[in-house]
């Protein structure tokens, strides 16, 4: 059976909520996938910054087939030692005292407007519900998640939307500041905007809000789905900026491609969770949980995050060089091992153009291709990926 018929099945009984690439991927190893025809890509989306670690890391198989031989699932109406440990860890690793175990990053996310809105409630009285979040932000596809995302074209079809999110542009402290009133209970933001483009913050401007929010007695709320778990060179990229946040969300890389979302939070805040205010049925399972637990050992290790900030600074280097080659490239910009090239142009030409050459990129915002390769890749690789990518270039833009 061919790719294309693959494709026809599953177009006939899959619901159409992604524009997925033409391909059948049915082997990972490392920074590389191959498709049903034996075709070799090098992967540069690793699988929208969730493979950190590569595909097939025989350490996480490892440990996650140790614990499906022992305990898969028995509920969080019990303890699991995994599901213990893995928080322990967590807190050690980070600003944080407690944690929440959940499947996804919308679903933290979620947690996280509950935690914040019970808390503020709790502490200054029922007018203390709403969130001022960034233009251009994305936090998720569930209601709350999306009430809380900053791009009217997730929106569309799905009004009325939650209410109590306002939303103010990334970088500008004084809209920010001007936006606080005696109903507003926290700040949420990324600290590097991923889908919005790839978007960093400027200069002073998160401590700014770690300022504003102290004064005013807000929360802050990192989403570091994206941003967090060593993508950028530190564990957590607000620590690129010498703060700390009261509650923070990851997800995505932080069991390699299992399902698993978390949610941290001070002592404080943390303390307005109890037991039937929030849960996840399959929230924090043993394998999973066993699965991150090695993740995050490997990922939190000094050595090996120092690799990847020479890294991205090799592979910042070579864009900027690539940029000064291709005049439609408007602007580099990224941190660690998350890049976006933002074009002059529309970018989905450029993917596909990488993708028939063997290097898959994805296309965010319409004209920002996005790098995110495997935390694990060499420089070699990296050479291999820079060169693919200026011959779609050079393909699409003669």
């Amino acid at each position: 059976m061919g790719s294309q018929d693959w494709i026809i099945r599953a177009d006939k009984v899959v619901m159409q909520t992604y524009g997925r690439q033409p391909l059948v991927l049915v082997k990972g190893q490392g920074c590389r996938v191959w498709d049903d025809t034996g075709k070799e890509y090098l992967d540069f989306v690793a699988g929208l910054a969730v493979c950190n670690l590569g595909h097939a890391h025989p350490d996480i198989a490892r440990a996650a087939a140790a614990q499906l031989e022992k305990l898969v699932h028995v509920s969080n109406l019990y303890y699991t030692t995994p599901m213990v440990e893995l928080a322990e860890d967590l807190t050690r690793l980070s600003f944080a005292d407690r944690v929440f175990f959940a499947n996804s990053g919308a679903e933290v996310n979620e947690a996280a407007v509950k935690l914040c809105r019970k808390y503020s409630r709790e502490r200054y009285g029922e007018e203390r519900y709403r969130f001022i979040c960034m233009e251009n932000s994305f936090h998720g596809r569930t209601f709350g998640a999306l009430s809380a995302t900053g791009q009217r074209k997730f929106w569309q079809g799905f009004h009325p939307l939650l209410p109590g999110f306002v939303f103010v542009p990334f970088n500008d402290l004084p809209a920010l500041a001007r936006a606080v009133d005696d109903t507003v209970c926290a700040v949420l933001l990324e600290p590097i905007q991923g889908e919005g483009g790839v978007c960093l913050p400027d200069p002073g401007y998160l401590q700014g809000v770690r300022r504003l929010c102290d004064e005013k007695g807000l929360l802050l709320v990192l989403d570091e789905i994206q941003t967090g778990l060593g993508r950028t060179g530190e564990l957590f990229a607000h620590q690129h900026f010498g703060l700390a946040p009261d509650v923070m969300t990851l997800a995505k890389g932080l069991a390699n491609g299992l399902p698993m979302g978390a949610l941290l939070a001070t002592e404080e805040v943390a303390r307005a969770f109890v037991p039937g205010t929030h849960a996840s049925t399959f929230g924090a399972g043993p394998v999973i949980a066993a699965a991150a637990r090695t993740a995050l050992a490997l990922l939190s290790d000094p050595g090996f995050l120092a690799a990847v900030r020479a890294k991205g600074k090799y592979l910042q280097n070579s864009l900027k060089s690539l940029q000064e080659k291709f005049p439609v490239i408007k602007e580099v910009r990224g941190l660690g091992l998350m890049w976006g090239l933002e074009l002059a142009r529309e970018g989905a030409p450029v993917v596909n153009a990488c993708r028939e050459r063997g290097l898959l990129v994805n296309c965010t915002q319409m004209n920002v291709i996005r790098l995110l390769p495997p935390l694990i890749v060499s420089e070699p690789d990296l050479n291999r990926g820079l060169m693919l990518l200026e011959a779609a270039l050079h393909a699409v833009f003669p």
